[in-house]
């Protein structure tokens, strides 16, 4: 099945759960995202906080998958900054293989922050962030 924001946007956390457990995990990406966040799934609202994120807080990400390593596209201008560490590792969520996104060894704003993703489509990936072990919200990748 073909995915797009829109689709993923409409979908409750339950949906998305099940959509990233589903997924194979594809291989560590390389390159610059689009990121989405997802942030009251399912709700009327999480289209419009999708939109304000991007316009002024987090717009993607950039990897080097032979450094295994990243940076977030950040503030309404898209700086690169806040590092992480990208490796293939067992998901917090499912205990399944994922590409985990780790903050904790490169980033003092961010080192309580770790993302999992896997891939849903060619150059299309769904992520979970997590603080301190407990999952926050969805996002998506598209490359």
């Amino acid at each position: 099945m073909a995915y797009d924001i829109e689709q993923l946007l409409r979908m409750t956390t339950p949906e998305l759960d099940a959509l990233f457990t589903g997924a194979q995990v594809g291989d560590i990406p390389n390159g610059e995202a689009k990121g989405t966040a997802i942030i009251g799934a399912g709700t009327a609202f999480t289209p419009l906080i999708a939109s304000f994120i991007n316009h002024f807080a987090w717009q993607g990400k950039v990897f080097d998958a032979n450094a295994g390593l990243l940076k977030n596209l950040i503030s309404p201008f898209g700086i690169a900054a806040i590092i992480a560490r990208v490796y293939k590792g067992e998901s917090w969520f499912d205990h399944k293989e994922c590409i985990v996104l780790d903050y904790s060894e490169t980033s003092i704003v961010a080192g309580w922050i770790r993302d999992e993703i896997r891939m849903i489509e060619s150059r299309f990936y769904l992520g979970e962030v997590f603080g301190d072990r407990q999952r926050i919200f969805h996002f998506t990748l598209q490359f």
